[in-house]
């Protein structure tokens, strides 16, 4: 029974986070994803008591299917701007690659929730502070390997790296403009250029 229940939930999480990534949290109900399951709104109640939980689950489902798509690529890679670089690759229409139908659910969540309390902004707001630590992270292991100048601020950096991604994904997904990944692509290089141990940039701070 507990393998059945099992497999039932995990494909309510497939379906779920399929759905997620086109409709946004807003559009993700019990009655919603019940239906697009194809089950009673009484069944997935069995699951998931509430509307929330519903969210959450899918977010965390969301990070696990990112992280092996995503993540667990970069990290197959040595230490430094390689790795930085295959991070980067992943990241940018990573849910095309791993086959769901919309766009990154934490990305619209930014937008979605801004205003909104709750224990769902509280799950996004965890998962992006985990995604930035992870960026920094890498930040920190391309400036040891010397490919990164070593005043670099890391926090500016991952902040302008955020801000590539989220400038990608609005052209990616609303205005679907064709050339935005190699847009993005072509910002991250001017990036990386400017923060190499031999760029005559400075660093500004206010």
């Amino acid at each position: 029974m507990a393998g059945t229940e099992q497999t039932t939930r995990e494909r309510i999480l497939a379906h779920g986070l399929d759905l997620l990534s086109e409709v946004g949290l807003s559009g993700v109900t019990l009655g919603v994803l019940a239906e697009n399951v194809g089950m009673s709104k009484s069944g997935l109640f069995a699951h998931f008591r509430s509307k929330d939980a519903v969210q959450i689950a899918l977010l965390q489902q969301m990070a696990r299917t990112a992280n092996a798509v995503v993540v667990a690529p970069a990290m197959q890679r040595p230490p430094g701007l390689a790795r930085l670089t295959t991070l980067v690759e992943g990241w940018l229409g990573w849910t095309t690659r791993a086959g769901l139908r919309g766009g990154c659910p934490v990305a619209a969540a930014l937008f979605e929730l801004d205003d909104v309390d709750g224990e769902v902004r509280d799950e996004v707001v965890a998962m992006e502070a985990r995604w930035r630590g992870l960026l920094s992270q890498l930040t920190r292991e391309a400036m040891d390997e010397g490919a990164l100048r070593p005043d670099l601020d890391i926090e500016q950096f991952v902040w302008e790296f955020c801000g590539l991604y989220l400038s990608h994904h609005a052209s990616h997904r609303f205005l679907r403009d064709p050339q935005a990944e190699a847009r993005a692509l072509r910002a991250f290089a001017a990036l990386v250029d400017r923060s190499r141990p031999n760029s005559s940039s400075k660093e500004t701070h206010s």
